[in-house]
Parts: C-alpha cells; sequence; structure tokens
C-alpha cells in the first residue's frame, strides 16, 4: 500500500483536473493517493477519477471534499484507511457542489439522471 501513496504530493487543484481543462463541471471530488491528481467522481458524467486510476494503474483515492476523510481502492472496490495527506485534503469549503457554480447548466440533476440511466 506504502508504494502507491505520497503523503507529500500536493494536490493538483482545487477542481477536477481535466474538467478545469475543457471548462465543464463536476458533482464531488477525488484526489489521487499516488500523485495528487483531482479527479471528478463516479456519480460525476465523466467519472475523471476512476479514469485516472485505470490508465496510470494508481490505486488509492481520498475524497477530496470539505469534512471528509474516506479512502477508496480501486483494485479492492472497497473502502480502506489511509495516512494523512498534504494539504490541502479538500478544495475550498466556499467552492460550491456542485461545481463550479459559474459552470453548472441549470438542468444538472437531469444530466446526472440521464448518464446513471444510460451505465
Amino acid at each position: 500500500m506504502r508504494s502507491q501513496i505520497d503523503v507529500e504530493r500536493s494536490p493538483s487543484g482545487a477542481g477536477c483536473l481535466e474538467c478545469e481543462q475543457s471548462g465543464i463541471w463536476w458533482l464531488h471530488l477525488r484526489r489521487c493517493a499516488a500523485c495528487g491528481h483531482v479527479g471528478c467522481c463516479d456519480s460525476s458524467l465523466n467519472r475523471h477519477a476512476s479514469s485516472h486510476a485505470a490508465a496510470t494503474g494508481h490505486r488509492f483515492i481520498q475524497t477530496f471534499e470539505p469534512g471528509e476523510d474516506w479512502w477508496w481502492d480501486f483494485d479492492a472496490g472497497r473502502a480502506v484507511h489511509g495516512p494523512p495527506l498534504a494539504e490541502p485534503t479538500s478544495h475550498p469549503a466556499s467552492q460550491a457542489v456542485p461545481g463550479p457554480a459559474e459552470r453548472l447548466p441549470s438542468d444538472w440533476e437531469a444530466q446526472l439522471t440521464r448518464a446513471r440511466s444510460d451505465t
């Protein structure tokens, strides 16, 4: 487990790296414990955290939501415990969820419902 975790690595930013690059929105955020990549959760439209794990083999993530500290192991498909990671351990509490607020479409809930029914 320790070889897949870098406790000194800072997060890649305050939002999903790929969503930021493409100007889209996310639901919740997850942080890769190996490299600090911040990606959107599997309930988001694009599931960038899972895609990152699949592409890199980085199996552990920690939630990047304020007030939460749970971990997930993609390989085992279960919650695990991990060590404290470098600060910050969440996006700013003032950041909208879902977010970012200025990119959130008025029908975001309908979009998520459609995406879930398509899987």
